[in-house]
């Protein structure tokens, strides 16, 4: 069987967004808000049925994924692949104080996905690893796999599986906490992914 959907669900809130900071690789942690919007979302995102949950390792990853396995019964894996872009020395500061010390250096980052912080890794690098985890659920026997991760990696693989070119990844905006993202395909279409939805979710 050939993966035919593909949900993508960003973290709840964690305490560095909350305060405006950068996470990166750091393992920050939901905020009560956090896991309240993953409670909330389960039931939208059940309607889904996804036949299996991937969740990057990260903790508020990990939390968020676990909210909606463990009321739906649906199986859980853990994959590193899919954490966040590694933001290198930017990792835990805010953007004021990134502009601070590394003038224009996040407008160029936002602009050019071949360009990474100091330290960290590039947009497309995440989007090849993040790739992987989809062609190895392709190769399996799933029909729609719910992919839980960050919002960075979701923009980036959502760039990725629809071939666009490298200058048009910024047109893609960020995806807001515990909102989702969907491709799907037929064969019809020759296999190729089509966005369904994008950043939508519950708010409130």
């Amino acid at each position: 069987m050939t993966l035919r959907r593909v949900v993508m669900w960003r973290h709840g809130e964690t305490d560095h967004n909350a305060t405006g900071r950068m996470q990166g690789h750091l393992d920050a942690n939901l905020t009560e808000t956090g896991w309240n919007q993953a409670r909330f979302a389960v039931p939208a995102l059940a309607r889904f049925d996804p036949d299996v949950v991937v969740t990057s390792d990260l903790r508020r990853a990990t939390d968020t994924a676990t909210v909606f396995s463990t009321a739906s019964g649906v199986p859980l894996r853990i994959d590193k692949r899919l954490r966040e872009t590694h933001l290198g020395l930017w990792q835990g500061k805010t953007s004021a104080e990134v502009d601070a010390e590394y003038p224009g250096a996040r407008a160029v980052w936002q602009t050019d996905p071949t360009w990474a912080p100091p330290g960290g890794e590039t947009r497309v690098e995440v989007a090849a690893r993040a790739a992987e985890v989809v062609a190895d659920l392709d190769a399996a026997d799933f029909d729609t796999a719910l992919l839980c991760a960050h919002g960075g990696l979701i923009s980036a693989l959502t760039a990725q599986l629809l071939n666009l070119p490298l200058e048009n990844w910024p047109l893609l905006a960020g995806i807001g906490n515990c909102h989702w993202t969907v491709l799907a395909r037929r064969a019809t279409s020759g296999l190729a992914w089509r966005l369904i939805n994008y950043n939508a979710g519950i708010t409130g």
